[in-house]
């Protein structure tokens, strides 16, 4: 059952996505050389409590940092370590979410340390530029399949594969809701949506085959043949007329 939310809850979880902004991206700017991925954590839990939120990850499903980071061929779900260094020619995906007055936003971005090979930065694009494209074409009316159909058609013209077997999902008065909502599929298939959704769109992008596995420690996914990875999301609110950005990025 989709849950729908109210213009006032849609108005609180905004307020929520730019806190969640404001944090992810002061999170960003410590990404660096020499810098661990647990201090990365400890700058986000800083950040959102600071903000007057709550880190919405932190002991969900028994997950135990607020943030995850997710290095190279690590796609989604890094555990943050003490021991994991960010290097010169990384690139760092860094996910994270935020509780705000009892309502919940999610949010990704991929970003490149130092200078790193041109298919590397393509990658990125290439990810951020799918959420682009997933974004434009959601209104009320539309089906779900067309949203993911957007991601799967950007990113295959560029000769990179999505992820398969993970998927974005509603948000809102829990961390995940329904729908589950496909980085692949065909347009005009899937549920139609509606106005009042709020959808948590984050396409995951690998260099080489959509094939992913678990990392021994339980949490992190990783690419198969371990090319790179990268990883962008937003929450989205579906409106009358089409769609809220409620996650905004730095300069939106």
């Amino acid at each position: 059952m989709i849950d729908l939310k109210t213009p006032k809850e849609i108005a609180i979880i905004k307020k929520g996505g730019k806190i969640l902004s404001d944090c992810l991206y002061r999170v960003a700017d410590q990404v660096r050389p020499g810098v661990s991925t647990k201090q990365l954590d400890q700058i986000a839990q800083e950040a959102i409590k600071k903000a007057g939120a709550e880190p919405s990850f932190l002991g969900h499903e028994n997950f135990p940092a607020a943030i995850c980071v997710s290095v190279n061929e690590e796609l989604v779900h890094g555990l943050p370590s003490l021991d994991k260094i960010i290097k010169n020619g990384d690139i760092v995906s860094l996910d994270l979410g935020v509780k705000y007055k009892k309502l919940f936003t999610d949010m990704a971005i991929t970003i490149a340390v130092g200078k790193v090979p041109q298919k590397t930065s393509e990658l990125i694009a290439v990810t951020r530029q799918s959420l682009v494209e997933a974004v434009k074409v959601i209104k009320p009316g539309v089906h779900l399949g067309d949203v993911s159909a957007a991601i799967q058609q950007y990113v295959e013209a560029q000769g990179m594969s999505v992820v398969r077997s993970l998927v974005g999902h509603g948000v809102g008065r829990k961390v995940h809701e329904e729908p589950r909502i496909p980085n692949f599929g065909e347009a005009g298939n899937g549920l139609i949506l509606q106005e009042g959704m709020c959808l948590a769109i984050e396409p995951m992008v690998n260099l080489g085959n959509h094939l992913v596995e678990v990392k021994e420690d339980g949490w992190t996914y990783q690419s198969v043949d371990k090319s790179l990875t990268a990883h962008f999301e937003k929450t989205i609110a579906v409106t009358k007329t089409g769609h809220q950005i409620l996650t905004p990025d730095r300069n939106e």
